[in-house]
């Protein structure tokens, strides 16, 4: 991994994490467009890393404030919104997971490594999700306010990310994001809920990968600072952007890039059969001359 991939690569993170456009269809994108060679999984974890620090860093205030009401309302019994919300991502987190690991592999297996397959469904999946994120934002009302969200709620938001995490182009933010809207939750408590439940998953991913950590390769710790940095001001971007706008713009983009990934799947079938055909009529027009 060189520098100026890791700084490519470290800044896609960060721009696509918190969108609801898909951060691995992106990371699966540039390597692929660009022929690099497979991004290493210590690069992986360090991406996950540097915007994990950007959620923790920006919510910094809203984690120490919601840690403090989840102790208080099991120790202390005191109840307040806080600890509410704090047990609620705790509890939305658990099943999460778990469903994340089971269908990961189921997919893992189907996919294997034949990367055309990968990116017909990352391109299909950036589509589909785009459809369903533009009508349901649309139609939505937003009745509910981030302290109104509901136990009930919170699971289904939090179950939503095992998709994501299993099927590459749908986004955990998108899809996240999407239920939540479903659900009546207004835009930007959408997707402040959302970057809050991508804490502790982001986190259990990291704990579990650490193993793969290259602490020493400066190409990990640049990734890790771009994604970051990168990361905070597009926090900050879609929660102001989404005080007023909608998810539209978004929708159009994941469509777009769908249709040009299958544009570009095909037409590189098509050029290597090309080439296959053309190689073959000229091996057997030699051996035409050679034999005559």
């Amino acid at each position: 991994m060189t520098i100026i991939q890791a700084i490519i690569l470290g800044t896609v993170q960060g721009l696509t994490e918190f969108l609801p456009i898909s951060s691995s269809a992106h990371l699966n994108l540039f390597p692929w467009l660009l022929k690099w060679q497979e991004m290493p999984e210590s690069f992986d974890v360090a991406l996950h890393i540097g915007t994990l620090l950007a959620i923790i860093v920006y919510f910094f205030k809203d984690w120490i404030r919601l840690i403090a009401g989840g102790y208080k309302q099991v120790v202390k019994k005191e109840k307040t919104t806080d600890g509410k919300i704090f047990w609620y991502l705790v509890i939305a987190t658990i099943p999460a997971g778990i469903l994340s690991l089971i269908l990961d592999k189921i997919v893992d297996k189907i996919i294997g490594n034949n990367l055309n397959l990968e990116m017909i469904i990352i391109s299909m999946a950036l589509i589909i999700m785009g459809i369903v994120l533009y009508l349901v934002d649309k139609n939505s009302k937003s009745t509910i306010k981030y302290e109104n969200i509901t136990l009930k709620q919170s699971v289904l938001i939090g179950m939503s990310q095992a998709l994501a995490a299993a099927f590459p182009g749908v986004s955990r933010s998108g899809i996240t994001m999407t239920v939540a809207r479903w659900l009546g939750i207004d835009r930007e408590s959408a997707a402040k809920y959302s970057f809050l439940l991508a804490t502790p998953i982001t986190a259990a991913a990291v704990i579990f990968s650490l193993g793969d950590l290259a602490l020493t390769s400066l190409s990990f710790w640049i990734g890790v600072l771009a994604s970051f940095v990168v990361g905070i001001f597009v926090i900050k971007f879609l929660l102001n952007y989404l005080k007023k706008g909608s998810f539209k713009v978004f929708a159009i983009y994941r469509i777009i890039i769908g249709l040009l990934i299958i544009g570009i799947v095909f037409m590189a079938k098509l050029i290597t059969n090309l080439i296959k055909k053309y190689e073959t009529k000229t091996y057997f027009a030699i051996m035409g001359f050679v034999l005559s």
